[in-house]
């Protein structure tokens, strides 16, 4: 028997509210299936579980605020069986033994139907594609292609998406207040205890510009890609090779991680600020880290993000040159060790090849946990980025 715990959600998370329940007691789950949507200062998360199993009963009733770390629910690990009944008694972190328990919660929010249509083969799709609507849970039967050939690209799937139902408007609330004062405690306990230390570079991204306009040239505009895309993976690439840059530095010490998921930082209208994980970045290609990338911006003001992308950046990555900033050195957000930022793309005076000529240029900036690093490798780490741009077609 195993517990499903109220997830922690980022530094600034100390409590979160069950909203509803999207499994009933009986139910068969599997890792990443989502169960639950929990409610915190940046909005409504929809949880998912890390382990397979059977919810045999709910611990938490809708409504109810838990601390981080209580259990929600449990899940057992045998086969369903007429032992288990439809509704399992839950119990009110509050209540005692002896209440009756209360009537069901809300009913699970459900994606409106698409009618597949029928085909006498396996439908033909890009390996983007296949992997994206399996996330979203997107059957392709359903969807007419758009590629050659009739293939299904990822543009097909995210109109698929898009056609979903809404989830409740009641989900979407947002304190700001409440968001800033979380954000603001996360970021003074940073600055107290990470001794940070900065360092920038100036990128030339004349090459990387010149090519993205290539590309684009031939794009329908929701096909095409923006730099940002360019900026990820060109991290994602260097961390490879950087992997002190890439973890979380905990109790034990350094703690490195084999999966580089890049949190990047979405500005939510209104005020707040929230930077979802990317997963795998440096296994994605550029319209695979664009589709990622687009997909959580919107869900991001929608509040439809999933736990697993609050819990797991090992790095963030914040980029504020559409706000016209020149430079931005960000403060880490813990228990990560590093958080890269980039600028707006400005015209200046640049040697090259023997002349000065009027260049388009970046400013990188990195402030790094000087517990995990140093300024020598941290030097690297931006010079292995800056290469990575001057070669954009290899990203």
């Amino acid at each position: 028997m195993a517990e499903f715990l109220m997830p922690s959600l980022g530094a600034d998370m100390e409590a979160g509210t069950l909203v509803e329940w999207l499994k009933q007691p009986g139910d068969r789950v599997k890792r990443g299936d989502v169960v639950a949507v929990v409610e915190t200062q940046k909005g409504a998360i929809e949880v998912d579980i890390f382990e397979d199993g059977i919810i045999e009963r709910w611990l938490v009733e809708p409504g109810t605020t838990v601390p981080v770390g209580t259990p929600l629910a449990l899940i057992g690990s045998g086969e369903p069986a007429a032992a288990i009944p439809a509704s399992i008694p839950r119990v009110p972190v509050s209540a005692s033994a002896s209440e009756v328990p209360p009537a069901p919660g809300p009913q699970p929010w459900v994606p409106l139907p698409i009618e597949p249509k029928p085909r006498s083969h396996r439908p033909r799709a890009s390996p983007a594609a296949r992997r994206w609507a399996a996330e979203r849970g997107i059957a392709l039967d359903a969807l007419t292609g758009s590629g050659p050939r009739g293939a299904i690209v990822l543009d097909d799937v995210e109109r698929a998406v898009a056609s979903l139902a809404p989830l409740p408007t009641a989900a979407k609330r947002l304190d700001f207040g409440e968001m800033r004062r979380a954000i603001a405690a996360a970021m003074s306990r940073s600055k107290r205890e990470i001794p940070h230390y900065y360092l920038s570079t100036t990128v030339d991204l004349t090459r990387a510009l010149a090519w993205l306009e290539t590309v684009n040239a031939t794009r329908p505009p929701a096909q095409r890609l923006l730099l940002a895309a360019l900026l990820l993976r060109a991290v994602a690439g260097a961390l490879g090779k950087a992997p002190e840059f890439n973890g979380y530095y905990t109790a034990e010490g350094f703690q490195p991680t084999a999966g580089i998921h890049i949190g990047a930082a979405i500005a939510i209208r209104g005020g707040g600020l929230i930077a979802p994980a990317i997963h795998d970045v440096n296994r994605l290609s550029l319209d695979e880290v664009m589709a990622r990338l687009r997909d959580l911006v919107a869900r991001a003001r929608s509040g439809a993000l999933r736990s697993s992308e609050l819990s797991d950046p090992t790095i963030t990555v914040t980029n504020l040159g559409e706000r016209g900033v020149e430079a931005v050195f960000g403060i880490i957000y813990p228990p990560q060790v590093a958080l890269v930022g980039f600028g707006a793309p400005v015209e200046r005076p640049w040697a090259a090849s023997g002349q000065v000529a009027l260049r388009r240029v970046l400013t990188a900036t990195l402030a790094a946990d000087h517990r995990a690093s140093d300024g020598h490798r941290g030097a690297l780490f931006l010079a292995d980025i800056d290469r990575r741009l001057q070669n954009p077609e290899a990203l």
